[in-house]
């Protein structure tokens, strides 16, 4: 629940409730408030389940994406679980060339195709040559199709051919003779590859 949610439900103004009370889950951060904080509060900000930073400037952006990127341990507000460990792959849309230096520290930098600067793009890891973020969802999809099926050629191409080499292996440690002549063991992989 947001701040908003929670004055609701308490009855006060939004004024009243506190920024860090214990039952908001979700926090809206404005770039001016970003530049005010010292690291340790945007440590203890980005421990929300849901944020969101609104009208930062390519600087605020820089600092999210280091901000995300050192964060080593994960704090839950009600103190019921013990911090933690996580790693953050932290991913950055821009098109601007001020927006370069945040594209280039993130993990994956998205520069826009169609309206983005040249320097965005040198900077960023992927563009998206439509503007479209539903690419993203996309792109990821596909890569993953391709990951599996890449998993399953291996462990197909594994399978076949270890049955193949273990008489060769065993007719080096052992010297016992080869129950079946090399170009007969080379018929058979070229009749289970087809």
């Amino acid at each position: 629940p947001t701040r908003r949610d929670v004055a609701a439900k308490e009855g006060k103004e939004i004024e009243e409730i506190p920024r860090d009370h214990p039952d908001i889950g979700a926090r809206v951060v404005r770039g001016v408030e970003l530049m005010k904080m010292s690291d340790e509060e945007l440590d203890n900000l980005l421990d929300y389940e849901q944020l969101v930073f609104a009208r930062t400037s390519p600087a605020n952006k820089l600092t999210i994406v280091k901000g995300l990127q050192d964060k080593k341990l994960k704090r839950w507000k009600d103190g019921s679980r013990p911090p933690k460990r996580i790693k953050n792959v932290v991913a950055v849309t821009g098109d601007g060339v001020n927006d370069s230096p945040a594209l280039s520290q993130a993990d994956i930098g998205v520069a826009m195709g169609i309206v983005g600067s040249d320097v965005a793009k040198d900077a960023a890891d992927m563009i998206l040559l439509n503007d479209n973020f539903a690419s993203i969802v996309d792109g990821v999809e596909e890569g993953r199709l391709i990951f599996d099926n890449l998993k399953k050629s291996i462990a197909y191409t594994l399978s076949s051919n270890i049955p193949e080499i273990t008489p060769f292996l065993i007719f080096i440690l052992i010297q016992i003779p080869l129950p079946l002549p090399t170009v007969l063991i080379l018929l058979i992989d070229l009749g289970t590859d087809l």
